[in-house]
């Protein structure tokens, strides 16, 4: 099963609907070979441009889902047809939907002690069958990392939801990947924050018009500083954009 690929300033993205990233979700839980998904936004690569490492990591992914409005219009300014933003927190949510009642399993490493075992608690509440084996909170150093590990492969789980926040969460996911006996590894960001019901989502209407980052703006302005990368992804891209048109004209001369 493959999909388009587009390329927005040096970040490959699967142009792939909700519905078919849960299928290949489904699939790389069935395969024996390791399998790592991110979830880039506007925020992601702006920060890739500035990150060499991230860049490359971003480029190694099995599967980068359209995570953000922003990537949307962003590819369809470059001449891509995204078909639809894939919310990181749908697809998790879709995962634990298929795989409850099943033999898959997980584990949560990422936010605070309290929220990560509250995540825990509710998603297995939510998705009756649900087996979520194992979690550890998001503040270690890189010596209890190790630990962390060791733990992480007694359980061998399934599936490693990892939320630290990018791009740490994206840069020990690939760092330790080979360490690790699991077949699919995701980063997540605050999803935790959201699976525990610390952090309220947006109303369903805003996620319909696709105004959820306006609704965080709105509900948590200490968001600000960050949603200001917005604007400067799409300045980004349109400058990428008419760079590649002059280019272009240049070559047909």
């Amino acid at each position: 099963m493959s999909f388009t690929v587009c390329n927005i300033l040096g970040v490959p993205i699967n142009n792939v609907n909700l519905n078919e990233a849960l299928g290949l979700v489904l699939l790389y839980l069935q395969d024996n070979e390791k399998k790592i998904i991110f979830t880039p936004n506007p925020e992601f690569i702006m920060n890739a441009l500035n990150d060499k490492d991230f860049m490359e990591i971003l480029n190694k992914s099995n599967l980068n889902i359209p995570d953000g409005i922003g990537v949307v219009i962003g590819a369809k300014m470059l001449g891509y047809n995204i078909r639809e933003r894939v919310a990181g927190f749908d697809l998790i949510q879709s995962i634990f939907y298929k795989i409850k009642n099943t033999d898959k399993t997980v584990y949560f490493l990422g936010a605070s002690e309290e929220t990560i075992v509250d995540a825990k608690n509710m998603m297995e509440k939510k998705y009756k069958g649900l087996k979520i084996v194992g979690t550890h909170n998001g503040y270690f150093t890189e010596e209890e990392g190790n630990i962390i590990i060791d733990e992480i492969n007694s359980l061998s789980p399934d599936l490693l939801l990892v939320g630290l926040g990018s791009p740490r969460q994206e840069k020990w996911i690939y760092g330790n990947k080979d360490k690790l006996n699991v077949k699919v590894m995701i980063g997540v960001g605050g999803s935790f924050d959201v699976m525990s019901g610390n952090v309220k989502r947006a109303p369903k209407i805003f996620i319909k018009l696709n105004l959820e980052w306006f609704y965080r703006l709105i509900t948590q302005p200490t968001r600000f500083k960050r949603m200001l990368k917005l604007p400067l992804f799409i300045i980004e891209v349109l400058k990428y954009k008419i760079k590649g048109e002059k280019n272009e004209r240049n070559i047909k001369k």
